[in-house]
């Protein structure tokens, strides 16, 4: 079992009231609710960041040491 930190949030009255409302609905306690919703938000901005980064590599290797792709210089070179 992982070890258990506790933290302390302060909702504003709205949110609280709907997540007391999502704990009833769901049957689950509000702790694990607001866990699952975390996980789901961070899962989501992983990725985001791991999307970001593909497309900052992408394409990264052609041309790289020419303005010429692979393809042009193989179709150019002589047999």
């Amino acid at each position: 079992m992982e070890a258990t930190v506790r933290k302390n949030f302060v909702f504003e009255k709205n949110i609280a009231l709907h997540l007391e409302e999502l704990a009833k609905e769901t049957q689950q306690s509000m702790t694990s609710l607001v866990q699952e919703m975390i996980e789901e938000r961070y899962k989501e901005i992983k990725i985001k960041k791991r999307l970001k980064a593909f497309n900052r590599l992408k394409g990264s290797a052609t041309g790289l040491f020419t303005d010429k792709s692979i393809q042009s210089i193989k179709e150019n070179r002589e047999l």
